[in-house]
């Protein structure tokens, strides 16, 4: 069920995610367009990220603990988080071009959708915290959904 608390590996989690998007809304690519996104898709990613976030700095399970066999679902998350910024540096290093913010990173499609929908997901797994897993699975319908969207119609231009 979850131990209410606060989670310091949700916050930095948080932090990592909210950062580089800050940087992006004063370095968007050239092109780039949120209009007609799917209503249904922005309704279950706002959904989302609230009860994402919410899940992640309110249930003390995510802090780490004595090394365990779960132990590897955190390595694997926080492995994930580091990608997502190594990503984010090739795209700040870049032209700011719609293929860096889309493109494929270390293999990952969306990266920039995936990797932080996977990172709060395995988290939530580590954590045994079904609250976080089902937040992030609807954030990660509409998030990645999103952005599923958004490659398509580049792809169609």
């Amino acid at each position: 069920m979850g131990h209410f608390g606060f989670s310091y590996i949700g916050l930095i989690y948080l932090l990592m995610l909210f950062i580089p998007n800050l940087f992006w809304a004063k370095h968007q690519p050239d092109g780039y367009d949120s209009s007609g996104e799917s209503k249904l898709l922005l309704l279950f990613e706002r959904v989302g990220q609230v009860a994402t976030v919410a899940a992640a700095l309110c249930f003390s399970d995510t802090n780490p603990r004595e090394f365990e066999p779960w132990t590897a679902w955190l390595i694997a998350s926080a492995l994930l988080m580091v990608l997502y910024e190594l990503y984010w540096l090739r795209y700040f290093r870049g032209g700011h071009t719609l293929r860096d913010f889309y493109g494929s990173f270390a293999f990952v499609p969306l990266p920039g959708a995936v990797l932080p929908v996977a990172a709060f997901l395995l988290l939530g797994i580590y954590g045994r915290l079904i609250w976080l897993i089902a937040a992030v699975a609807v954030l990660g319908i509409g998030h990645i959904g999103i952005h599923f969207g958004h490659l398509q119609k580049l792809k169609a231009n």
